[in-house]
């Protein structure tokens, strides 16, 4: 089919438009990533999705499409791997998963965190990342190297896959997001065995855990996460699906799995955008074991989080003493040091 007809297929309307096959939604992949499709009819397969809603199919397929215009990472099978993507940004809560990553690096998890920075008023992982003096803008030649030494890298989606980060700089034109947000979150740059998909808007949760099942992935947490990022909340119950061995299980997680109380939420209040120096201070302090009470919590709820998806334990609360073992005996601050030294040349 031509992309005309693709598109025609796709935005006739309510009761009219049709869901694409797998085939056909490689020959759209193919088309918007190489320049077939005309500018115009761009916008209007992008805009006509995000009416349409794409189904698991539409979703598995052009994540898998848009996966063999890049190779994946070379990172080593033989670690404990996670895929974590950070793509909401935040406004009202501080990055307790760029911290929880740390810590569990420093508990012998491997972690590939990629993301984009781009949403107006909402920032990013890698600011606050930067701020800490971890490279941001490695290569993905680089970021798999220190993946296998440190256990740990960011990963600029626009110097991995710049097609996708043309597509997702075009919420700025159009208004709105896209088909190619949610597949930016799937997209798993090293291939890891274990995903972490946060997500804000409900129509996908219960999709995305199917699109990554009909993928392949051994294991993945999806997370109705804080402010959309894949992270458990310190304050209410958090909603999850586990994929495991192409299962998919509910669960409702609350910081009573971890044998703790809720945490008031203005203790997991973060900074306003021009104070990433702030920000960034509060996790070194809380990776040094500096800071006590919730935001401390947080971050070893999420920590604890990774461990258990990675498999370093049968359960989230088997895993929490592990978090915390390692900022309390000071692993994780020494894992930030080894990070912040990190060298930035290829």
């Amino acid at each position: 089919m031509s992309f005309h007809e693709l598109l025609a297929k796709v935005a006739k309307g309510p009761k009219a438009s049709k869901d694409l096959t797998w085939d056909e939604c490689r020959q759209a992949m193919k088309a918007l990533v190489e320049g077939e499709a005309t500018p115009t009819q761009v916008g209007a397969f992008l805009i006509a999705m995000r009416f349409k809603t794409e189904s698991v199919t539409e979703l598995a397929a052009l994540t898998a499409a848009a996966r063999q215009y890049v190779p994946p990472l070379a990172v080593s099978r033989d670690l404990a791997l996670v895929d974590v993507p950070t793509y909401a940004g935040k406004q009202d809560t501080f990055h307790a998963i760029v911290a929880a990553a740390i810590v569990a690096a420093a508990a012998g998890t491997a972690v590939v965190m990629h993301g984009y920075d781009g949403i107006p008023g909402r920032p990013g992982a890698a600011g606050v990342l930067k701020a800490l003096g971890i490279p941001v803008e490695a290569t993905p030649k680089l970021v798999a190297e220190e993946v296998n030494r440190r256990g740990f890298a960011y990963l600029d989606i626009g110097l991995y896959h710049p097609p996708l980060y043309r597509f997702l700089e075009m919420r700025q034109e159009l208004g709105v997001r896209n088909v190619f947000h949610p597949i930016a979150r799937l997209l798993n740059p090293a291939r890891a065995p274990v995903q972490i998909v946060g997500l804000s808007h409900p129509p996908y949760f219960e999709k995305t855990a199917e699109a990554l099942r009909m993928l392949g992935t051994p294991r993945a947490l999806i997370i109705r996460g804080v402010e959309g990022d894949p992270e458990l909340s310190a304050s209410m119950v958090t909603r999850v699906l586990e994929l495991r061995d192409e299962r998919i299980m509910p669960l409702g997680v609350a910081p009573k799995d971890f044998g703790l109380g809720f945490v008031p939420s203005r203790e997991m209040a973060g900074f306003p955008p021009d104070q990433r120096n702030k920000e960034a201070e509060l996790l070194r302090r809380i990776l040094q074991n500096r800071v006590q009470g919730g935001p401390k919590v947080w971050v070893l709820m999420n920590a604890a989080m990774l461990l258990y998806a990675a498999g370093k334990g049968d359960s989230l609360a088997a895993c929490f003493p592990v978090a915390r073992a390692a900022v309390e005996g000071g692993a994780a601050a020494r894992k930030l040091e080894e990070l912040a030294h990190t060298p930035v040349a290829a």
